[in-house]
């Protein structure tokens, strides 16, 4: 939290293009030192109801995402730059509440003791290996196109409205922010659905049943564009946190690692989709851009490839 309250100030004070970029690098240290061992901790505190306990953890972050759209009209538009230091008292709070959080962390650590590489070597590396690396490699995949989807829309939709729509850019932060408002509810409740239905079910409707509504969201009308905003906002973000949970299940007693792993390639491949998808906004269109977004739902379809929550407890026994 203190890297990034620094990345903070500093953006707010840049006055070059290179000062914005050692900021946001410290922010974005901030996130990846955070991430995986916040995701510990929520992991120490759900008992058996991890899907609960990543699904409130996760919401903070993605709460905060959705606020992005509100604070560019609210604070960036009237303020401008400046306006990024009233946001460093946010982070001054964090740092507070973590230090009440690190201490209890601290003594829950003798209760998870990490897996002995000797053990989890015979026990997964061994007999599993192959099987462990091929749903790690399909969970992963399965990230990317989430996340490239939820990066288009979240960083590019908004272009979209102004330039196919004719809305101005406070009218498209309204649209941006239903979309990412959705995003968090979704991740809220996803958690719990999870633990009724099944975590491989979960991540496969997440994507399955966003499908045919982003293939539709391309070719409505203004007044549709809301209630479908809304719609694969919520489903898509259902399996936001079941990812998580399903990997620290998948690969037991390294729930930092798989935590950052899963956590971190989602902010990394969307940041990496937006390159690439600005990119392709650049050579062909913005309109061909969000046509072409509209098919990486349907990748959700490889989720029946990954084995189900009953084979994870066995392999865990």
């Amino acid at each position: 939290m203190g890297a990034s309250l620094a990345g903070m100030l500093g953006i707010a004070f840049a006055d070059s293009f290179a000062f914005i970029i050692l900021s946001v690098i410290g922010i974005g240290l901030g996130s990846a030192v955070f991430h995986p061992e916040g995701s510990r901790v929520a992991y120490m505190a759900a008992g058996n109801r991890r899907g609960l306990a990543q699904s409130i953890y996760q919401v903070g972050g993605n709460t905060g995402t959705s606020l992005a759209p509100i604070m560019t009209a609210l604070v960036f538009v009237p303020l401008g730059q400046f306006g990024a230091v009233w946001f460093t008292s946010f982070a001054g709070i964090a740092i507070f509440v973590l230090f009440y959080v690190a201490g209890w962390y601290s003594k829950q650590l003798v209760n998870f003791p990490r897996v002995s590489k000797t053990r989890q070597k015979k026990n997964i590396q061994v007999k599993r290996k192959k099987k462990v690396v091929f749903a790690m490699i399909i969970l992963i995949f399965l990230v990317f196109a989430r996340s490239w989807y939820f990066s288009g829309i979240g960083n590019y939709y908004q272009f979209y409205l102004i330039d196919d729509y004719g809305l101005s850019i406070r009218q498209a932060q309204i649209y941006l922010f239903i979309f990412l408002a959705a995003g968090v509810l979704g991740t809220f409740f996803g958690g719990p659905l999870a633990d009724k239905l099944g975590k491989r079910n979960m991540i496969f409707w997440s994507l399955a049943g966003t499908a045919p509504l982003a293939l539709l969201l391309p070719h409505v009308g203004l007044l549709l564009v809301i209630p479908l905003f809304f719609l694969i906002g919520f489903i898509l973000n259902t399996s936001f946190s079941v990812t998580v949970v399903y990997a620290q299940e998948l690969v037991p007693g390294r729930i930092g690692m798989v935590s950052g792993l899963i956590v971190g390639l989602a902010f990394g491949m969307g940041a990496l989709g937006s390159v690439l998808l600005g990119k392709l906004a650049d050579v062909t269109s913005i309109s061909f851009t969000m046509l072409a977004i509209s098919f990486l739902p349907l990748l959700g379809l490889f989720t029946m490839l990954l084995p189900k929550d009953e084979t994870l407890e066995k392999w865990a026994e």
